[in-house]
């Protein structure tokens, strides 16, 4: 497992445990269910399942030619937490009537989406047919 796969795992593990501890808060204070619902599903399913999704593919779809991603994966975790942490802390003030907050957390939607995006063109580059990996492989052994 690289480095950035550990990350992605790591993160993603971190995710769990915020959103299994705030689920837990809400029984013990219902007040805080209002302001921060929105930031526990976000953060169950963008901060655990997509970041869990996101670093097994980094690790384990294939790599054909020896393709190697490292900025691609270190952007998509960049960005994507960025935008997941900067929705998790700004998001509860908003909902409870700061209303200045609104462009923050549109640029957190947009670094989440840009994170997508790089993962998707990342995950392009991996998605192959055996017809493409042995016409790959002919081509380099075809090269010397």
């Amino acid at each position: 497992m690289g480095f950035w796969h550990y990350l992605f795992v790591r993160a993603a593990l971190f995710y769990l445990v915020y959103t299994a501890l705030l689920g837990t808060l809400f029984y013990l204070f219902p007040s805080l269910v209002g302001p921060f619902r929105p930031s526990h599903v976000h953060a169950g399913l963008v901060g655990f399942f997509l970041q869990m999704v996101m670093g097994v593919a980094y690790w384990m779809m294939p790599r054909p030619g020896g393709l190697r991603q490292d900025r691609l994966e270190a952007l998509t975790f960049f960005l994507l937490n960025a935008g997941l942490l900067l929705r998790l802390l700004l998001e509860p003030f908003y909902l409870m009537g700061w209303e200045g907050l609104r462009p923050w957390l549109g640029l957190s939607g947009g670094l989440q989406l840009a994170a997508t995006l790089v993962f998707a063109y990342a995950m392009t580059k991996r998605v192959v047919t055996a017809d493409m990996l042995r016409k790959m492989r002919e081509e380099r052994e075809r090269r010397g």
